[in-house]
C-alpha cells in the first residue's frame, strides 16, 4: 500500500518535527511527523502547542483546541465515551446546541466523514475543558447537520471545515446523535491505515521481534500513530510518485513491501526533510553490518567472508521507459557484488542474491548525471559492466546524493583492486595452435601458457610474458581471445571455448590495480 505525506517543519540534522500530509486511499490527511535517531513517527494527534485558527486545528481538517500553557487537552473519543453512556432519549433526534468559540481553543472538536466518504459530518473527538465540552450537550458520534443555518448534510469534509472556520464566535450547531455511526468514529486516523505491519527482523535482521509489545490498551491510545523504524529503509526521491514540484520524499520498507511518500510544502523543506531522514538511515548502516556479521558468523555471505559496504540504490529497469527505476539492495563483499530485491530476513536468504558478480570481472564504466534520471544533472548515477560467460552484463544505478555517488564509486573501484590482490591468480583452459593448454594470469607475474599435464608429468611452459610486454588485447565476443605481445610470432590467438569477456575484464582489473598501486592514477 503506497502512502504519501506532505508538509514542512523545522529541526536539526537528525531530529526534526513538523506537520505533514499523508495520502491514504487517494486522499490527503495532515499528520505530525517526528524524526528521531532511529524512527520516523507519523501521528494523527492534534497539535501539542495549543495553537488554533478560527476554531479549527492547525491541520486544517478538524476543529479542536488545547489547554493553555502549551499542553494537550484530554480528549473524549468513542473509546472514552462509548455509545452506551449516551442517553437513549437523544438518539436520532435533532438538537440545537449553542457553542461560544474560544480564542485559543476554538470549538474544541475534531470531525470525520463527508460526502466523499458517504458519511455525514461526525464529531469524532471532543477536547475536555474547551468550548464544545463546556456545553455538556455534545457527544462523540453527533452528526453536524447545520452550522449557523448552513446545511452540511450534503457537504464534503473540506466544505464542513470551511463552514466551521467561517462561523463567528457564537456558533449554533444543529446535531443528531447517530449510534450506528460509532464504528466509523472509532476508526483510527488515516495514519492507522499506513501499511507497515511487517515486524522488524531479529538481529541481525534489523531489530528484535520481541521489541515494542502491543497491548489492546496501547492500540487504543496509539491507534493514531505509526512508528516507522528507519534501519535499512530506502529513502529516495522520484521513484514511484510523480513529483513535478520536487517536494516529495519516499520511504521504502526493508522488505520492499510498503512505501510511505512524504511531500513537503516546498522544495527546500522537502530537501531538508530528505537530508535528515537519509542521514538517520546512513548512520545505522555500520550497526546493520555488525549485526549481519554476528548472525552469519564463519559461514560468510554467498561465498564471501565479509561485507565491505551495503545500501539501497535505484536501478534502471531495461526498456524504452527512461524513467523506470526500481529499488535494489547492493552488497559489496571482499570479492563480489551482490544484488538483492529486498533486505534478507533469514540467514539462508543471504546465500541467494538475485545476481552475483565477481568484482575481479567487474568495472566501473560511468559516473555522473545519468541520462533519463528524473532531474538530469542533479540525480547522480553510475554504471557497472561485468564480463560473464553469457557476455557483458551492464547495470545502471542511481544514488541520492553526490556523497553517496562518491562513496559507491570509490567502493566499487577499490573493491575491484582489492579483489585482484586477494585472488592473485586465475587459470582457464584454452586451445592454442590446436593444442589443449592452460592460460594463467597472475597479478604479479603476468601471463603464462602451459600444456595440460599428462600421465602425472609436469606441465610445460609454452610462453610467458610480463604485463609490460602486452601491446594490445581484443576478442571476438564469442570464444576467441587475441593477445599481442609484440614478439616475432605476433598476435597469440587463444580459443577459450566460451565467451572471453570474463578473462578480458580480469586482465583489465589486474592492470588497473597494479597501476593504482604504483600511484600512476590520480
Amino acid at each position: 500500500m503506497a502512502v504519501a505525506a506532505a508538509g514542512g517543519g523545522g529541526g536539526g540534522r537528525a531530529q526534526r518535527s513538523g506537520w505533514l500530509e499523508v495520502l491514504v486511499r487517494e486522499r490527503w490527511h495532515k499528520v505530525l511527523a517526528n524524526l528521531g535517531g532511529e524512527a520516523l513517527v507519523l501521528s494523527g494527534e492534534e497539535r501539542p502547542d495549543g495553537a488554533a485558527h478560527n476554531g479549527l486545528g492547525g491541520d486544517g481538517t478538524a476543529c479542536r483546541g488545547a489547554e493553555g500553557g502549551g499542553g494537550t487537552a484530554a480528549v473524549r473519543t468513542a473509546f472514552t465515551d462509548p455509545p452506551e453512556q449516551v442517553p437513549e432519549a437523544i438518539s436520532n433526534k435533532k438538537r440545537c446546541v449553542k457553542v461560544l468559540k474560544q480564542e485559543l481553543g476554538g470549538l474544541g472538536i475534531s470531525i470525520k466523514g463527508g460526502k466523499e466518504n458517504k458519511m455525514p459530518i461526525l464529531i469524532s473527538k471532543i477536547f475536555k475543558g474547551l468550548a464544545a465540552d463546556q456545553t455538556q450537550a455534545l457527544y462523540v458520534g453527533d452528526a453536524i447537520l447545520a452550522v449557523n443555518g448552513t446545511d452540511l448534510r450534503d457537504a464534503t469534509h473540506d466544505e464542513a471545515v470551511q463552514a466551521l472556520k467561517r462561523a463567528g464566535k457564537e456558533v449554533l450547531l444543529e446535531v443528531k446523535y447517530m449510534r450506528e455511526a460509532t464504528p466509523y468514529v472509532k476508526k483510527g486516523s488515516p495514519v492507522s491505515e499506513i501499511g507497515w505491519e511487517t515486524p522488524p527482523p531479529e538481529s541481525p535482521r534489523l531489530g528484535s521481534a520481541a521489541a515494542e509489545p502491543v497491548s489492546q490498551l496501547s492500540l487504543s491510545i496509539h491507534r493514531d500513530r505509526k512508528t516507522i523504524p528507519l534501519k535499512m529503509c530506502y529513502v529516495t526521491r522520484n521513484m514511484t510518485v510523480p513529483d513535478p514540484e520536487n517536494r516529495i520524499i519516499e520511504v521504502h520498507s526493508p522488505d520492499a513491501k510498503h512505501t510511505v511518500v512524504l511531500r513537503s510544502k516546498d522544495s527546500a523543506t522537502a530537501q531538508a526533510w530528505f537530508n535528515a531522514i537519509h542521514s538517520c538511515v546512513n548512520e545505522l548502516i555500520p550497526r546493520v553490518i555488525a549485526e549481519i556479521r554476528d548472525q552469519l558468523g564463519k559461514t560468510g555471505i554467498a561465498g564471501s567472508r565479509e561485507i565491505r559496504h551495503l545500501g539501497w540504490l535505484a536501478e534502471k529497469v531495461p526498456g524504452d521507459n527512461e524513467k523506470h527505476w526500481k529499488p535494489v539492495l547492493v552488497v559489496l563483499t571482499e570479492k563480489d557484488l551482490l544484488i538483492y530485491e529486498s533486505m534478507p530476513r533469514m540467514k539462508e536468504a543471504w546465500f541467494s542474491p538475485v545476481h552475483t558478480y565477481p568484482l575481479l570481472a567487474t568495472r566501473l564504466v560511468h559516473s555522473g548525471p545519468g541520462k533519463g534520471s528524473p532531474k538530469s544533472g542533479v540525480d547522480l548515477s553510475f554504471a557497472t559492466r561485468t564480463g560473464t560467460r553469457q557476455g557483458i552484463e551492464t547495470h545502471l544505478f542511481r544514488t541520492e546524493t553526490s556523497r553517496d555517488l562518491s562513496l559507491w564509486t570509490r567502493s566499487v573501484v577499490q573493491g575491484c583492486h582489492n579483489s585482484a590482490e586477494l585472488i592473485t591468480e586465475i587459470t582457464t583452459s584454452c586451445t592454442y595452435k590446436s593444442q589443449e593448454c592452460r592460460l594463467t594470469i597472475h597479478y604479479e607475474h603476468g601471463f603464462s601458457l602451459t600444456t595440460n599435464p599428462q600421465d602425472g608429468a609436469f606441465s610445460k611452459t609454452i610462453a610467458q610474458y610480463p604485463y609490460e610486454k602486452l601491446k594490445m588485447s581484443s576478442d571476438d565476443g564469442i570464444r576467441m581471445l587475441y593477445l599481442d605481445f609484440g614478439e616475432k610470432d605476433g598476435e597469440i590467438q587463444l580459443d577459450l571455448h566460451s565467451c572471453p569477456k570474463p578473462i578480458v575484464f580480469i586482465i583489465h582489473s589486474f592492470l588497473s590495480a597494479k597501476i593504482t598501486r604504483l600511484g600512476l592514477v590520480a
